[in-house]
């Protein structure tokens, strides 16, 4: 039996421009790409319908097409990525695990634990920056700490960028030491638990004029006006290596939006207590009501108020919601209904195709003032007047809640005035008992 190199996909799932990938195709021979559905993160899933999971699955289904073209395999498997790797060390000679970094906590820790495992086997681990520009500590202040504010951090991020840092891996110029033989058991959907949904996997393409002109349309959700990149970048079916190169010519806007994903990996990393708390921990003394009627009602999308309802059944239908919509919706539930920041996240961590706990967790303590560089507390969205603003013609409202203007829509569970100043008094209180 020969020695084979494991390269450990999850969330990277490409064949080129991925660096753990191309280090493994040109330092060693017969590479091998793994896929563990990990079955510690897919017990915790609701629903066996879950678009995310389909999606993976499509997406391994055409990365096992192109390799079988190239006369090489991919290996899936089931279970807990800790005993599979015990399995697989009895399987087969390993000589070495590739795979690239991930920033969440658990996954971190997961990936100390597969190292330590891997090391007592004699078997090397070795992981590679591939999901982001700039990680960790390449982008700090002058004193070596990590920023807290955006704006400083993106002049700075702004300033370091160069060619070598979205330079493409040229995996393909590797490929002839990929693994070749054994055709390996491609898993049925069904045998992994799990059921057919509506999404589907195409790859990623580049719209030039969409780019171009994202600062004019990217808050109207009734246009075609964003990339719908999001879930392919958590993912990795796209290289950010290229959209950044791409945003760097045609749009800054665009480009903040890929920082801003940056930041947020880099806030997780130097501050995983996030996950749990606000990272201005003043605010962890907010009274919140916690309504469960209202949190239900908000879930649903029936408030009453229809940029709300449009964008939380948008986002129940299609496990979509557009970014503006997002801001609406979670300022919405925090401010006017004063539930917990957590309650909302944890919603859309079950329901968001392109779910990210970085994003997720900084978008939502964002909308809460919560987070770093969020918007003030006082700051409350009407969401009156974001419909007239982003919606006037109501287009993306009718879309989603047909029965507008009839009897059947319901009137607002809160009114605006009246919630807007109980939110002020609330935070106002909780930093005055700090």
């Amino acid at each position: 039996m020969e020695d084979i190199t494991l390269v450990w996909l999850r969330r990277d799932l490409r064949l080129d421009d991925q660096a753990a990938l191309y280090y493994a195709l040109k330092n060693e021979r017969n590479v091998l790409p793994l896929f563990i559905f990990d079955t510690t993160i897919l017990n915790l899933l609701d629903s066996k319908e879950d678009r995310r999971v389909d999606f993976i699955y499509q997406v391994l289904s055409d990365l096992k097409e192109d390799l079988d073209k190239l006369a090489s395999a991919l290996l899936v498997e089931y279970g807990d990525p800790i005993r599979t790797f015990k399995k697989l060390f009895s399987q087969f000679r390993i000589k070495a695990i590739y795979t690239n970094h991930d920033y969440e906590p658990k996954a971190i820790f997961r990936d100390e634990q597969v190292k330590k495992l891997a090391e007592e086997n004699d078997i090397s681990f070795k992981s590679f920056k591939d999901q982001c520009i700039f990680e960790k500590q390449e982008v700090v202040k002058d004193d070596g700490s990590p920023y807290s504010v955006f704006t400083p951090y993106s002049r700075k991020w702004k300033a370091r960028l160069n060619e070598f840092y979205i330079k493409s891996y040229p995996c393909k110029k590797y490929y002839r030491n990929l693994y070749k033989g054994d055709n390996f058991e491609f898993p049925s959907l069904a045998s992994l638990g799990f059921e057919k949904t509506d999404v589907s996997f195409e790859k990623f393409s580049l719209s030039k004029t969409l780019i171009q002109t994202y600062h004019q349309t990217r808050d109207f959700p009734a246009l075609p006006g964003t990339s719908r990149v999001s879930v392919h970048l958590r993912f990795g079916t796209v290289s950010i290596r290229k959209l950044v190169a791409y945003a760097a010519v045609y749009n800054e806007t665009y480009l903040n939006e890929l920082i801003w994903r940056d930041f947020y990996m880099m806030i997780l990393y130097h501050y995983p207590n996030v996950v749990n708390h606000a990272f201005k921990t003043d605010y962890d003394h907010i009274l919140w009501r916690n309504n469960e009627e209202d949190f239900k009602a908000w879930c649903e999308g029936k408030t009453g108020y229809p940029i709300v309802d449009a964008g939380m059944r948008e986002l129940n239908a299609t496990g979509f919601m557009h970014n503006r919509v997002r801001m609406i919706t979670a300022s919405f539930l925090i401010k006017h209904l004063l539930i917990d920041w957590r309650w909302g996240e944890a919603y859309f961590a079950t329901k968001l195709n392109d779910y990210d706990l970085s994003a997720n967790n900084g978008g939502w303590q964002w909308a809460a003032s919560t987070g770093c560089d969020a918007v003030p507390y006082f700051r409350i969205f009407n969401p009156a007047e974001q419909a007239k603003r982003f919606d006037p013609e109501r287009i993306y409202i009718k879309k989603w809640v047909q029965e507008i203007d009839t009897p059947a829509y319901p009137q607002p569970i809160v009114e605006h005035q009246f919630a807007r100043q109980r939110a002020l008094d609330t935070y106002k209180q909780a930093l005055a008992n700090k």
